[in-house]
């Protein structure tokens, strides 16, 4: 992994330990866990009262309880149903603003150091909510401290889900927040690395690898200043250079696309992954399935916006509508849907599993939602040798529920049990 070029690493841990935010429990050397059930997420069926046996952050063996060897210790999830630990691909664990309207007042009013130790706490929030890993796609104008994040967590100074990091998302000079700052203070006050042409892409490209990067976040398409018309900003040229350059460096990359004509220039100038595509039309959502490019939803928002001001739904419904018909296509034709929850405000954080209910309104059965969390978000991270199903060999990334998931999606919100690399972080009684 790049080491971090963010924060000196001194800095952040005395931070964090200030803060009360330390390492987690240390690791046991090996333990069993005596499951009621486990999740076999690929078949879709249940092994019943199952020993899952872990030892030095990996599962080692799965077997009955009553073929279970001597162990020195025993986590008792008997009455609990076993799963994989989850995965967000869509979150933004350095924007924690009450409001998209408070995010100028954000940029001017936190210190990096203030907007890390948010970062720190929203990290474990969604550690404790079951998802052990995530795809953080670009740090809100906080530079590249996820990237120093990313290292915190994986030098265990401080709890949270393993991360892969996009630092700044890249998009075209003027089209991302704020949008409503004087035109002298838009290159200081921005949330994205603005650029133009191709050579500033490339050099935009090469300027996040080398503060750690690993992925590349572009924003093809955006509203027009004054909250007027959205449509495609980055040129065809530009999303090329980028995805070149990206994957000259072994990084893939992630397009925020939501109007039909940016989603077609991303799936054709070859990114990874698009991300919202809530307006994506079927001739799209056909190249994404030769191409193998992932869609990751993010659907939650939608419903949320007209939870909270049913005004909204003159925009959100619309989407919501077009979502569900390009679900069903996608389902079809075997485009890989991926969750990702977008968590950016203060109270969205640790809320992930709403994206799992979200994905079932609107098409899936609540097992297609879970491999989205699980297998399918793996998959999209190269990540699926390591995370994303219980098997002998992975990381022993583990989470428990009551009830059945399978049957009733909404049990993911309620999580009580979290391991992630063998260590227990949450086992309430």
């Amino acid at each position: 992994m790049v080491t971090s070029r963010g924060l000196p690493r001194s800095v952040l841990a005395l931070a964090l330990a200030l803060a009360g935010l330390g390492s987690g429990p240390s690791l046991a050397e090996e333990l069993t866990i005596h499951a009621g059930r486990v999740l076999d997420v690929r078949g879709g069926g249940y092994l019943k009262d199952q020993a899952v046996v872990v030892k030095e952050g990996r599962i080692v063996a799965i077997e009955p309880w009553s073929e279970k060897r001597a162990g020195p210790e025993v986590v008792d999830l008997t009455r609990l149903t076993v799963l994989p630990g989850l995965i967000d691909a869509h979150t933004h664990l350095l924007s924690r603003n009450r409001a998209m309207e408070d995010y100028a007042s954000g940029l001017v009013t936190k210190s990096l150091s203030y907007r890390t130790l948010e970062g720190a706490a929203n990290a474990r929030a969604t550690l404790m909510a079951g998802f052990t890993t995530v795809r953080d796609v670009e740090s809100e104008g906080a530079g590249f401290a996820d990237a120093a994040l990313r290292d915190a967590i994986a030098d265990g100074l401080v709890p949270g889900p393993r991360m892969q990091v996009a630092t700044r998302g890249i998009a075209a000079v003027g089209y991302y927040f704020p949008q409503d700052v004087a035109p002298e203070f838009a290159a200081i006050l921005t949330g994205a690395q603005m650029v133009s042409g191709t050579e500033e892409m490339r050099r935009a490209v090469r300027e996040q690898i080398r503060g750690g990067a690993d992925l590349i976040k572009l924003y093809v398409d955006f509203r027009d200043p004054g909250g007027r018309k959205m449509h495609a900003t980055l040129t065809l040229d530009e999303i090329r250079t980028a995805v070149e350059e990206a994957h000259r460096a072994g990084r893939r990359v992630a397009a925020h696309a939501v109007t039909p004509e940016g989603v077609r220039n991303a799936v054709a100038a070859g990114v990874d992954s698009i991300e919202h595509g809530h307006m994506v039309d079927f001739e799209a959502l056909k190249l994404m399935a030769v191409r193998r490019i992932a869609l990751v939803p993010t659907a939650a928002v939608l419903f949320d916006w007209i939870a909270e001001d049913p005004k909204s739904a003159a925009v959100a419904q619309p989407r919501i509508d077009n979502l569900r018909k390009a679900i069903a296509e996608a389902r079809r034709l075997g485009v890989r849907i991926v969750c990702g929850s977008d968590p950016a405000l203060l109270n969205e954080h640790g809320k992930n599993a709403r994206e799992l209910s979200a994905l079932t309104r609107l098409g899936l059965t609540p097992l297609e939602a879970i491999r989205a969390a699980t297998l399918e978000a793996a998959a999209l991270m190269e990540l699926q040798d390591q995370v994303g199903s219980v098997e002998v060999g992975k990381r022993a990334d583990l989470i428990a529920v009551q009830g059945d998931p399978v049957q009733d999606v909404e049990v993911l919100g309620r999580v009580l049990f979290v391991m992630k690399d063998g260590q227990v972080y949450r086992h309430d009684p």
